[in-house]
């Protein structure tokens, strides 16, 4: 029996819907929502992914404020300009498309951007306030994962969850938010050089695969009927494929979510939501 697909366009529909409402909101009250993408350098892949950002936040009310710059900018004019829209009262949000090209450091960049303001939810202020239990933004892929959870009601209380991927993106937050006193799983965060990968994947009531291998999940890695969240977003001959080999598992998991069409959107949907959240607290 195949498994349930976890659409996250619905997931995604539903949390925009949200995001304009929340944004209509502000603007009866004058404050107008603004979000600022940073865009360095000509990779094809980051341009279409800052320009679905853009466009999701024209659809929901908040407005884009665009800064394309070129790859040969210095470091120094990278966080001049992260400087200037942090002290920018019109702008709520910012996004620095990450990585940044030739010798460019993304982390150092990050740095200056206002902690309220960020809207992806990485810099390491919003990491530590995670990790602490406080308030603050969120990472947005983790918080769009547990939001699919949340809409398809896969229950997380009491789970066993293997999350494979350590990166400061996605794994290591994510398993932290499953972990935390709000959802009270049992997380094991395992990697690519996890001994005995296989067989802890196979014991999972909830399985997240965020590693960057292509089909590296296989249908005899996954419990029959668990929940297969895939973050995956892997280019191959064939088009865009998952870290989970869909084909295999689908015939083995209760759900699991799809590449594209699963985790990918609510990223984005997520990144509306925190930008909304900073200007509410604007």
């Amino acid at each position: 029996m195949s498994a349930t697909i976890l659409d996250g366009r619905v997931v995604a529909a539903a949390v925009q819907e949200e995001v304009a409402a929340r944004t209509a909101a502000l603007q009866e009250r004058g404050v107008m929502p603004g979000l600022a993408t940073v865009l360095v350098g000509d990779d094809p892949a980051s341009h279409v992914y800052v320009r679905n950002k853009r466009r999701t936040a024209e659809k929901v009310g908040i407005t884009s404020y665009r800064h394309d710059l070129s790859a040969s900018i210095s470091q120094h004019e990278v966080a001049s300009l992260l400087d200037d829209l942090s002290d920018d009262p019109g702008v709520h949000g910012i996004l620095l498309q990450l990585p940044l090209p030739g010798d460019l450091d993304g982390e150092a960049a990050v740095m200056h951007i206002d902690p309220a303001k960020d809207a992806d939810g990485l810099h390491p202020v919003n990491l530590g306030n995670l990790m602490l239990d406080r308030p603050g933004l969120r990472p947005c892929t983790p918080s769009g994962a547990l939001r699919i959870l949340d809409h398809y009601g896969i229950e997380t209380e009491g789970a066993n969850v293997v999350v494979v991927g350590r990166s400061f993106l996605v794994g290591r937050p994510l398993a932290v938010m499953l972990g935390g006193k709000d959802r009270n799983a049992t997380v094991t965060l395992a990697h690519s050089r996890t001994t005995g990968l296989k067989q802890l994947c196979a014991t999972a009531d909830i399985l997240v695969a965020a590693v960057g291998h292509p089909g590296m999940i296989e249908g005899d890695w996954v419990k029959p009927g668990a929940t297969v969240i895939d973050v995956g977003i892997n280019r191959t001959d064939e088009g865009l494929v998952g870290d989970v080999d869909f084909i295999e598992v689908v015939e083995v998991a209760g759900a699991i979510t799809p590449v594209p069409g699963g985790v990918g959107p609510m990223t984005i949907a997520m990144l509306m939501s925190n930008t909304i959240t900073a200007a509410e607290a604007f």
